[in-house]
Order: C-alpha cells, then structure tokens, then sequence
C-alpha cells in the first residue's frame, strides 16, 4: 500500500504542474476555486447555488460570494426559476464555456504528450488503474463530462 500511495503522489505532482500550467493566462481572470466551479458547472449544467456549494465542498455564502465575482466577470449568469420564484439558477456564459474549453484542452494536450512517451502495455494499464481509482473516489468518468459539454455545445 505503502509503494502504491508514493507512486500515486509521484503522478499527482505531475497532473499539479500539468493543470498549473493549463491556467496559465487564466488565472489573470479567474482563482483556481472560481475555476473549478466554472468546470463543476460546465459538467452539471444549469444549477442552484446550494447544489454548486456542495459539490464544492464549500458554505453557501461562500460559494455565493465566487458566483458574484464570476457573475461580474461575465463567466456565469443568474436567472430565477421559472418553476420556483425565490430560486435562482446558474449557468456558465459564452465567455464561461470558453474559458473552460482553453484551459481544459491546454491540459488535455499536455497529459497527451506524457502517455504518448508510454508504451501501450503501460498505456493499457493505466486505463484501467485509473478509471478504478475514480470510481472508488466517486469521481465523474471524463467521458460523461464531454458528453455533457458537447450538449452544451462546446468541449
């Protein structure tokens, strides 16, 4: 276990300076958290704020305070629900989605590079290791999430 959580802190080092270097020209606009629920709602799609501060793992005053700086940047929009007046709904702008489609392809390019440097026995491997490691982390497979972004119409 001891080898397997090294390896796993090693590679997690990596992804870090991986997705630093992704916001690189983003993080002039947006913090990394104010990025991460930008892509959490990217995912997720139109949503409440109590919602979005618990994926976020955050308050709700916390989290209400990133939507008005992301609201003020352009990056999200407010609307009230037409099915309950006193919520209020978030969605990702047009400015929103492209910024989570530059980040995200920078990172995507990236990540290429090193497993194009693996052999595809290694390659193999890694899919499956990875998409256990997920899963036991309950963490959204990226396939949904494109799914999810082409339905936006981005990504």
């Amino acid at each position: 276990m001891a080898e397997l959580t090294s390896a796993f802190l090693t590679a997690s080092r990596l992804l870090v300076a991986i997705a630093a270097r992704s916001m690189a020209g983003a993080e002039e606009r947006v913090t990394l958290r104010q990025f991460r629920m930008l892509v959490l709602l990217a995912g997720q799609g139109e949503t409440n704020l109590v919602t979005l501060a618990d994926r976020l793992a955050v308050n709700p005053s916390t989290a209400l305070r990133m939507v008005d700086r992301l609201v003020d940047a352009g990056f999200m929009a407010r609307r009230v629900n037409p099915a309950s007046r006193r919520e209020v709904l978030l969605q990702l702008t047009q400015a929103g989605k492209d910024l989570v489609d530059a980040v995200t392809a920078r990172r995507r390019e990236e990540i290429a590079a090193v497993i194009a440097k693996m052999s595809a026995r290694d390659r193999a491997g890694l899919i499956r290791a990875l998409r256990a490691f997920a899963a036991a982390g309950q963490e959204y497979p990226a396939e949904e999430i494109e799914r999810d972004l082409v339905s936006l119409g981005w990504e």
